[in-house]
């Protein structure tokens, strides 16, 4: 698939909104150099360029940052509540819920260990529950509850009500995948 039209469009909002010719934005546990005059978005950790659907990600939380990133609701939402979601619902199950599932049903303590390399902190939510700051002022809580006789393990990811004023809905199926693939 071809992101050529996607990153053209970032580019081109950024470059209304940014008279810098560097810029850097943290994500995860990485951090990203944004070069306007290379059009480039660049991993710090491994020096290497972003994936374009990463760049992109990273591009569409600059030009909101840079606008002004609206106020945390405090509020925490389901993915079921983002408007436009019923193309995506099954995306973002296989791509984000399932594999936090694999990983962790057996054992959701153990996704606590993302405490000690990801910037994040434990949360009161499920059996266990780790709320995570994807990028600055857009956290994302992950909950996780046990199996039992009745009902097998399970996990979701919930997104303070603010994510909407800054990303598409597809952009969220992307950055919940990103999410569970950093647990």
């Amino acid at each position: 698939m071809s992101y050529e039209i996607a990153l053209q469009k970032s580019w081109e909002e950024l470059d209304k909104l940014n008279s810098a010719k560097i810029l850097s934005v943290k994500f995860l546990a990485d951090e990203y150099t944004v070069d306007f005059t290379e059009r480039r978005v660049l991993s710090l950790s491994c020096n290497v360029a972003a994936k374009d659907f990463t760049a992109i990600l990273v591009l569409h939380y600059l030009a909101h940052k840079l606008k002004g990133l609206p106020a945390l609701t405090g509020e925490w939402m389901d993915f079921k509540e983002l408007s436009g979601v019923e193309g995506y619902q099954d995306a973002f199950r296989k791509r984000s819920i399932e594999p936090i599932i694999r990983k962790y049903g057996a054992h959701p303590e153990g996704a606590l260990s993302v405490l000690e390399r990801l910037p994040a902190k434990k949360a009161d939510e499920g059996d266990v529950g780790i709320v995570l700051e994807a990028f600055e002022k857009v956290p994302v809580l992950i909950t996780l509850w046990r199996g039992d006789d009745e009902f097998g393990p399970d996990a979701n990811i919930l997104f303070d009500k603010s994510i909407t004023r800054i990303f598409s809905t597809e952009d969220i199926v992307v950055l919940a995948g990103f999410v569970a693939g950093q647990l």
